[in-house]
């Protein structure tokens, strides 16, 4: 099974196996890194907002990257297969920035998958298994200016919060959804 500790203090475990009834599901590693990168660079607009392209060692980086005051426990790099294909990943950061919300750093489908709205039902099938494991919250960020990301997250019920945070290259719209 799948199952990592939510927060130390909680003694939560969240089984990942649980956040989709229609897609299998498990921790990426360094071997899915050939197909995440070819799933990536099939959406070039993407990276045209968020630069640079990604490469085999800036995934790598991607999956252990963590917020401040996180752990490894925390962190659930999740690809979506379907009949062993990979159609989607999912970087979740859980309790961050606080307690009651999980962070989704990344999310992005495979290209020949998109606009078939099984983006959508994996995010309202997240956010619903989210509610059960008690997060109250889900918050995002994307990059201003990327209309393609605006749209389906707007979609997806995520609303700016007004924070922008900046970066060297782009500025980040923080937005977030209600699970209550």
């Amino acid at each position: 099974m799948m199952y990592r500790r939510l927060q130390a203090d909680t003694q939560r475990a969240m089984n990942i196996l649980t956040l989709s009834n229609t897609f299998e599901l498990r921790i990426l590693t360094g071997t899915d890194i050939p197909e995440l990168l070819s799933l990536c660079l099939a959406n070039p607009q993407y990276y045209r907002y968020c630069p640079p392209a990604p490469d085999e060692k800036s995934l790598y980086a991607d999956m252990h990257a963590l917020p401040p005051h996180k752990t490894a426990d925390d962190k659930y790099y999740i690809g979506y297969f379907d009949h062993g294909e990979l159609i989607a990943v999912l970087d979740l950061i859980t309790a961050y920035p606080d307690q009651d919300t999980a962070f989704i750093g990344f999310f992005m489908m495979k290209k020949s998958r998109q606009g078939r709205n099984e983006g959508s039902a994996i995010i309202r099938e997240l956010c619903v298994n989210l509610q059960k494991e008690g997060f109250k919250h889900v918050r995002l960020g994307w990059v201003q200016g990327n209309p393609q990301a605006e749209h389906f997250w707007h979609k997806n019920g995520f609303q700016e919060t007004g924070v922008i945070a900046k970066t060297e290259r782009y500025d980040i719209v923080i937005a977030q959804k209600e699970l209550l």
